[in-house]
């Protein structure tokens, strides 16, 4: 289903950002805050990740390699690589490893000047093993509480810079992070004159919301957003939902909302005049995975990068699982995307070679040398 079309802002507006040049630079509005408008912003946390340097419990690590991860910063970062222009928001602190983060976002080409340092509140750190996180051999701590993000809130963010772009992306995991938090993304998803498109992640991470209200939280920002991103594990988790249209359901506010299945693929509910609307399922390719972490953050960016050039909704899912695949087929957090003509390429395969695709390590870097053998049967 194509839902091309001008998105002016607003909640339930077109769900597709109007086709100009990708950058939507030139014919975007002033932001009145100085800061020259881009195609995306992201607020929240990004954090010094150390991933142990050989696998095993965290307890049995005898080094650990530096690395960086958050879920928006991430979708910035990927974003960036795939040529759209990005700002990521967010409040670090005046120690080492806030340095380490702005220069290592910042080298993706993400705009970082709006980020805010805090001498009175660290940088978050974490720790974790490169399994995927649904399992029992999968170890993650944090050491965020207290961070600078953290004190992130309407009085110290406002909305001027977050609307600053033609979309703007949030999660759940920020409103979990402090009250304060949770009432600057309930601020910036409630809909007022020259909000840009919003999508929302629900991110859901137990471990943050310590047995809070987070079900009924995250519910209610999710309908305040034009697209939303659940997996489905997580709306059973979160809300005892067991499928995609209860899911649909029980979001009838957004125009957009994007239900992952993991490796079988996701379906995505685009409203175009009243009622739940036109339901778009398209399979994931078999992907050879290295490591989990990073591939939602990686989904939101390939479906977004398409939003932003006003394709197909099929096409936008497509572009998810490629971009999602990049990242599973590597052990970090963050993958470089498929280059954009090769993307087109695959998201132009009729179904039958579509469920052929396999994907493995390398795979863009295959594509970027010329070898075209994407295409395979097992």
């Amino acid at each position: 289903m194509t839902t091309g079309g001008s998105r002016k802002g607003g909640n339930g507006a077109d769900g597709a950002v109007d086709d100009r040049a990708d950058t939507g630079t030139d014919a975007a509005a002033d932001t009145g805050t100085g800061l020259a408008p881009v195609d995306v912003v992201t607020l929240g946390e990004s954090m010094v990740a150390f991933l142990p340097s050989r696998p095993g419990r965290l307890a049995d690590a005898p080094s650990f390699e530096r690395s960086i991860g958050g879920a928006e910063s991430n979708v910035a970062c990927t974003l960036a690589a795939a040529g759209h222009t990005t700002r990521w928001v967010s409040r670090v602190g005046t120690d080492g490893f806030g340095d380490h983060l702005l220069e290592a976002i910042g080298a993706y080409g993400v705009d970082v000047t709006a980020v805010r340092r805090d001498p009175d509140r660290p940088t978050g750190l974490y720790f974790r093993t490169a399994g995927d996180r649904a399992t029992d051999a999968h170890e993650v701590v944090y050491h965020r509480a207290g961070s600078a993000a953290s004190a992130m809130s309407v009085g110290n963010v406002g909305e001027a810079v977050p609307y600053s772009g033609r979309v703007l992306h949030l999660t759940g995991i920020t409103a979990a992070l402090s009250p304060a938090c949770r009432d600057l993304v309930r601020h910036l998803l409630a809909p007022r004159p020259g909000r840009p498109l919003v999508s929302f992640d629900v991110n859901h991470r137990p471990l943050l919301w310590r047995g809070r209200d987070d079900a009924r939280m995250l519910l209610e920002l999710a309908r305040g957003a034009d697209i939303v991103f659940v997996g489905a594990d997580e709306a059973r988790a979160a809300w005892g939902l067991h499928d995609a249209r209860a899911v649909r359901d029980a979001l009838p506010e957004p125009r957009t909302v994007v239900v992952k299945q993991g490796a079988d693929g996701a379906i995505a509910y685009d409203r175009s005049s009243g009622g739940a609307g036109t339901a778009t399922f398209v399979p994931a390719p078999r992907v050879d995975v290295v490591a989990h972490v990073g591939a939602g953050d990686a989904f939101a960016a390939g479906f977004l990068s398409a939003t932003l050039r006003g394709l197909p909704l099929r096409d936008r899912l497509r572009h998810g699982h490629l971009t999602a695949a990049a990242a599973l087929t590597v052990p970090g957090d963050l993958a470089a995307p498929p280059a954009r003509d090769h993307a087109d390429r695959l998201v132009a395969l009729d179904e039958a070679a579509w469920g052929r695709l396999r994907l493995g390590p390398g795979w863009t870097t295959r594509a970027a040398a010329g070898d075209d053998e994407e295409v395979r049967t097992p």
